[in-house]
């Protein structure tokens, strides 16, 4: 009965409300799903980062702190959350498709943004704890932000440090260091940027 409701509803719907309300409906489910994980000390975070991160050795460079990460699964959430329903109140509103694609961008654009602000923040606080870091030397650890190879920029990494989960700032020497591999900590650089180099490189260098 519940579903012949539905879909005499869903039919009544033209295209562009259909586009946002299914958008809206399934990543709320996401949302609330991404949630409960949270809650639960799971989640899915990580395969889908890219650090937001400028480095320029000309003059009138900038840099942003690679600790902050706008496009992440949570932001991406996010955005489609806010932008499917917002897309469905400016409809409801009277809005035309246009005002309603743009009050959407603009209203997922900026979930985006507080939600890749306030986890640079909790990241933050988490680097905060009173931790020896000479514990971390030789420790291996998992992959959380790429490392791109050569030292050319920073990436993240997630290792336990006097049983204490630290996600710290990493650079490597060798090759790229893809998200999800398994890395070796060969020196510290200063008190949150660690020298790593994959587990590979590390035992063949013990060969000899």
């Amino acid at each position: 009965m519940y579903l012949l409701v539905f879909g005499d509803w869903w039919s009544s719907l033209n295209g562009t409300q259909q586009m946002f309300w299914g958008i809206s409906i399934i990543f709320s489910v996401l949302f609330v799903i991404q949630f409960v994980l949270s809650l639960i000390g799971l989640d899915f975070e990580g395969e889908t980062d890219f650090d937001v991160s400028t480095d320029s050795d000309t003059e009138g460079g900038y840099s942003l702190d690679p600790s902050f990460t706008l496009f992440s699964v949570r932001s991406i959430i996010a955005f489609f959350t806010f932008f499917g329903w917002t897309g469905v109140l400016a409809l409801n509103a009277g809005l035309g498709t246009t005002m309603a694609v743009i009050c959407a961008s603009a209203s997922g654009f900026l979930a985006m943004v507080i939600v890749g602000y306030m986890m640079y923040l909790f990241s933050k606080l988490g680097e905060s704890g009173n931790v020896d870091l000479s514990e971390a030397l030789f420790q291996t650890g998992e992959v959380y932000l790429t490392i791109p190879a050569g030292k050319r920029a920073v990436g993240k990494i997630h290792i336990n440090i006097q049983g204490v989960m630290k996600e710290m700032d990493a650079i490597t020497e060798g090759k790229t260091l893809m998200t999800g591999s398994t890395i070796r900590v060969v020196e510290i650089v200063d008190e949150n940027l660690l020298l790593v180099e994959s587990v590979e490189t590390f035992l063949e260098g013990e060969k000899f």
